[in-house]
């Protein structure tokens, strides 16, 4: 086989470069001399994964699609601390991107089956308050194209970057309370009955019906009893797309020239 190179890194102070080969081997280089100085060993799958430590020269992070974590002391050749994630009952899972924490006391990985390990000294209680199931609820929507061959969300026909920020929801698709719909951005300062989502039945492409969270419930329909309209929402929507169409029409018309003379403005 021949080797390639999968990954390079510079360390904190340019003075040695790492690269990851599809062998499967680190190789710590002299930048200056390009002189081959230590072959780290550890990694059983390609590794795409290579972070400098932000002040200390010496470490180097590195991960890959075997599961493996490794702190690397790079001046001497050694390994200082390894990890590896296994998930229970479903193997190892491939890490993707790892990050230091500006202050470089914490690390953070992403892996193959969507989980965020967060690594650094002292005690975990902090991340404690947050649920171990977080996921947006448009995370698994189906999209679909349109004429134009533009994405759109398969249930409202928007465009997904257009669409209103996502509720939090667990594994099963269940909200969570709203303190933590809160860490969602753009939803930091809704009122709480902004924040209480609307849980619907939808048909998917396949034909199943599953519960997904379609919207938000109203004060008045909370108070009342009622049961949340998909329709209305679906009606109010229209409403407000209408009424914004007609504001920017009598915007534009107020803007032209009243003798028909010269160029009119934009609005």
């Amino acid at each position: 086989m021949k080797p390639k190179v999968t990954m390079i890194a510079w360390n904190q102070n340019d003075n040695y470069v790492v690269t990851a080969v599809n062998n499967h081997l680190l190789k710590v280089w002299n930048s200056c001399t390009g002189q081959l100085l230590h072959d780290l060993v550890g990694h059983a799958d390609e590794v795409f994964v290579l972070e400098t430590h932000p002040f200390d020269s010496r470490i180097m992070l590195s991960a890959g699609h075997d599961g493996n974590i490794f702190i690397w002391d790079i001046t001497k050749g050694t390994k200082t601390k390894h990890y590896f994630n296994m998930i229970e009952g479903q193997g190892h899972g491939a890490v993707f991107d790892c990050k230091f924490s500006p202050d470089g006391q914490h690390f953070a990985c992403t892996d193959s089956h969507g989980h965020l390990l967060i690594f650094g000294l002292g005690c975990s209680r902090p991340y404690e308050k947050i649920p171990d199931q977080m996921f947006f609820h448009t995370d698994y929507r189906p999209l679909i194209r349109d004429s134009n061959n533009y994405v759109l969300d398969e249930q409202t026909q928007q465009a997904p970057h257009l669409m209103p920020p996502p509720f939090l929801v667990d594994v099963d698709g269940n909200p969570h309370p709203t303190r933590y719909q809160r860490l969602v951005p753009g939803r930091e300062n809704c009122a709480d009955e902004h924040l209480i989502p609307q849980l619907g039945y939808v048909a998917t492409s396949d034909g199943e019906v599953v519960e997904q969270v379609i919207g938000q419930q109203t004060v008045d329909q909370d108070e009342q009893g009622m049961e949340p309209s998909i329709l209305d929402g679906m009606i109010r929507q229209l409403q407000l797309e209408q009424d914004q169409r007609t504001g920017a029409d009598q915007e534009s018309a107020s803007n032209a020239p009243q003798n028909g003379e010269g160029t009119p403005r934009r609005g």
